[in-house]
This record gives structure tokens, sequence and C-alpha cells, in this order.
């Protein structure tokens, strides 16, 4: 039992804070000052995707990649209260209702056609090394898009896929459309089409492209260049926007123009079929866009 500290040779008592079994007590003399003390700590202690432990005193986060944003239900099937008791009719009559409704709205149409699209998303994200805000704004907006009814006649993994790569747009997250092609195994072609469906019934979504300078790393890192060569391409790129050329250009392909003229300049041994093959651009299309920046460059 708590008693009051009254003893007179304990002046300045220490006190000890028992986390487990809730009691603070003196450490001079071992008096317990209170009892039954509240746990200021989480409730809940899970472990993130960083292999670090988080403490949340509501749990995990909510998400949008998660078909009920993690606000899940759990209800047992034992007609029995936290402290063992069974029930009484009115309530087990009750809670069969509450199980029932629960059933139902897990079985949704809306929900399944979540669970398999977010099931999806989390595979293209391993497989595209997208951020994690990227993911959130592609499950925003397929729930905009279903919203909107717009999932009617198409499939969820098209759609799924035009929405990342608007997302990748909106958070100038450089993804092309051919990589998101290659990721999910459809066809580019469908995409395009999905894509300029959700272009004209979204708000969201801007037309602004990417600029070419995103894809100078990808290219000259996986071509092996050195810095310089990294920086000189970058420099020209920065002459064609200042000059106009690269408007209306795939990003993509000005971006690989400007590496090879680099690496022309700098005498190392990349050949244009190898900028080819990383950049997924024609080496004829290479060839074009490397005429425009030398006679800009010129001028």
């Amino acid at each position: 039992m708590p008693t009051n500290h009254l003893d007179k040779t304990c002046l300045h008592p220490i006190k000890i804070t028992d986390t487990m079994i809730g009691e603070i007590t003196c450490g001079n003399c071992g008096v317990v000052l209170s009892e039954n003390a509240i746990d200021f700590g989480p409730e809940n202690a899970f472990q993130g995707m960083d292999g670090q432990q988080n403490s949340a005193r509501t749990g995990q986060k909510i998400s949008l990649k998660m078909a009920d944003m993690g606000l899940s239900t759990i209800m047992e099937s034992k007609n029995r209260d936290s402290t063992g008791r069974s029930l009484s009719p009115e309530n087990r009559r009750m809670f069969y209702r509450l199980r029932m409704w629960d059933r139902n709205s897990r079985s949704a149409i809306t929900k399944q056609s979540y669970i398999k699209a977010f099931t999806f998303l989390d595979g293209m994200r391993s497989k595209l090394g997208l951020p994690e805000y990227v993911v959130e704004k592609s499950a925003y907006l397929f729930r905009k898009v279903e919203q909107k009814e717009l999932l009617h006649g198409r499939s969820n993994q098209s759609v799924l896929c035009a929405v990342v790569y608007i997302a990748c747009r909106l958070t100038d997250t450089p993804r092309t459309l051919a990589d998101i092609a290659n990721a999910s195994g459809i066809k580019k072609k469908t995409l395009q089409r999905v894509y300029r469906t959700l272009h004209a019934n979204l708000d969201e979504v801007n037309s602004l492209s990417y600029s070419p300078c995103k894809f100078i790393e990808r290219i000259s890192s996986e071509a092996n260049v050195s810095e310089k060569t990294k920086q000189d391409a970058r420099k020209i790129l920065e002459f064609g926007q200042k000059s106009e050329i690269t408007s209306g250009k795939h990003p993509m392909a000005m971006a690989a123009a400007a590496v090879y003229l680099a690496i022309q300049d700098n005498h190392e041994k990349v050949s244009q079929t190898r900028i080819s093959q990383i950049s997924g651009i024609s080496a004829v299309t290479i060839r074009n866009r490397v005429k425009e920046l030398v006679v800009a460059k010129r001028k």
C-alpha cells in the first residue's frame, strides 16, 4: 500500500520509477511514494523498414498505399469480453452483425481492386527503385481515378502504371514511360493511351516535361565515363536549353546526345551504339540531336 513519506532522516528523497509495476519509490529509504503511475511511453513499438524501433502511441502511420489506409479492424470470433466473461445475448447479436458488416466491407469490389493494385505497386516500387513519396502520390492518384470511375474498361495494372508515371513527373523523379513499360511488362502504346486519358480527366496532372539534365547521371554512370565528361554534358545541355533547342524534344534523347558529344570532346572510347543501348534511344535520333546541338553551339 502507498504511504506518505514521513521519514525525518530522508530530507532529499531520490525518486525511482519502476515502469514494470508502475510504482514510484524513494531511493534512500524505499518508501512507495506513488503507485499506478501513468506510462507516457509508446503504446506500440514496431520495427520500421529502416530496421529501427519506431515508437508511436497510435501504432503505424496511415498510408494511402494500403487498401484500408492502415485502419484495419480486428474483431475476435469469440463471444467474450476483455476479462474473459461471456457476452450477454443482446451483445452477442450486436457483435454478430458487426462481424458480418466487417466481413462484407473487406470483400467489397472497390477494396479488392485496391488490394490487387497496391500489391502490384509494391512490385513496381522495388523494380524502379521509387522513393516513398512517389509511391504515396501514386496511391493517391489511383484513388482519384477510381472516384472518377475511369477504371471501367481498363486493367488496374495499366492504370496504375500510368499514375506511377504521372507521379514521377509531378515529383520530378526521372523515370521514363519505357522504364515503366519494361518493369511492368505492359506495352508502351497501351500506357500512352491510358496516360492521355488520365491527363485529360485529372486536374492534378500537368504537361511539364522532365529536364534532360535529370538523365545525365544515369547515362554517364552506365557508360562509365569520367567526371569531366559529365560536367561537360551538363554544360552542353544548359547551352541547349538557353538556345531553346531542347524544347519539345525527348529529354532522354537530348541527354544521350549531350553525353555522346561530351565523350567525343574528351576523346573517350564509348560508341554511339552503347549510348543508344543505355538510353533506349535509336542511334539515328541521337545523331540528329547531336547535329542540332553542334549547329547551335557554332551560332
